[in-house]
């Protein structure tokens, strides 16, 4: 069982602050007290030895970070990991920016150097396209599954996710990613500003939380599908990716070649298919 050690010196951040601004209606002008999303840089390291700095939201470290670590192929399920701890700096602030690993016998210690880039992301870019298909198909395997979803169940996910973005009701500033069951269950929903670290973060905590395999789940996004959306669905074997907005060029390939199925604009009654429609009835 994964040691989560607790937040000993300071209360959990806040993912929001807020701040004076002045807002214009027209002609007119009024101070206003406007809610802010908060972006920091979360330092991961394993074993004491610095891996990436990513830049997020604060909230769920502990499971954005078992998220990454999945998704990047640097461990292979919750068991690699012995511990996850902030460290004690003796300052506040960097106490809950810095995370240490421990990782069980090693545990993807041997696979950092195979992945021949740099581990340094921002809240937009996450892979940046670094991890070409080819190196991906080599690491994973494509899907295979024999899920099916009623359409009716798609349709359904995007008003279940935006009902649980609690924080985006406030700011307006943050993406989401949920992960539902084959019949529309909400089961996991997180926010952040990065939408990648939004989906480590529904992967993270369904491994920490040994929800088992994701194999018969569906994975919804806000905003656009992504090469780097794609490939975490692969890497958690998640065979539906559904977005409420349009999917890249690089993103379909992957799909494509991958056996997973991706679906763009889901928005009402509508969705755009672009690889293996077949799992839909």
């Amino acid at each position: 069982m994964t040691n989560l050690t607790p937040d000993k010196l300071t209360l959990p951040k806040s993912p929001t602050l807020t701040k004076a601004v002045t807002r214009w209606r027209d002609a007119e002008a009024s101070l206003w007290e406007d809610s802010l999303v908060v972006e920091e840089p979360l330092e991961i390291r394993i074993g004491g030895v610095s891996l990436i700095v990513v830049m997020r939201t604060p909230g769920h470290d502990f499971d954005l970070t078992a998220g990454f670590l999945y998704t990047e192929g640097l461990i292979t399920s919750g068991d690699d990991i012995g511990a996850i701890a902030y460290c004690e700096t003796g300052d506040a602030v960097d106490h809950q920016n810095i995370i240490n690993v421990h990782l069980v016998n090693g545990a993807g210690l041997d696979q950092k150097s195979s992945w021949q880039r740099n581990f340094h992301a921002n809240t937009s870019c996450g892979l940046c396209g670094k991890m070409t298909i080819d190196a991906v198909r080599q690491v994973v395997p494509p899907i295979q599954s024999d899920l099916r979803v009623e359409r009716r169940v798609l349709y359904g996910l995007s008003d279940k996710l935006r009902e649980a973005q609690a924080v985006f009701e406030r700011t307006g500033g943050l993406h989401a990613a949920g992960l539902f069951t084959a019949q529309g269950d909400l089961l996991i929903a997180r926010e952040d500003v990065g939408r990648h670290n939004a989906v480590d973060k529904a992967i993270g905590h369904a491994l920490l939380m040994e929800y088992g395999a994701l194999d018969a789940h569906i994975l919804m996004v806000s905003g656009r599908a992504s090469f780097e959306i794609v490939q975490k669905a692969l890497f958690a074997r998640t065979p539906i990716v559904a977005a409420v907005s349009a999917a890249s060029t690089l993103a379909v390939e992957l799909a494509g070649e991958s056996g997973l199925t991706l679906i763009g604009f889901m928005r009402g009654k509508g969705m755009t298919v672009y690889s293996h429609p077949d799992r839909i009835c």
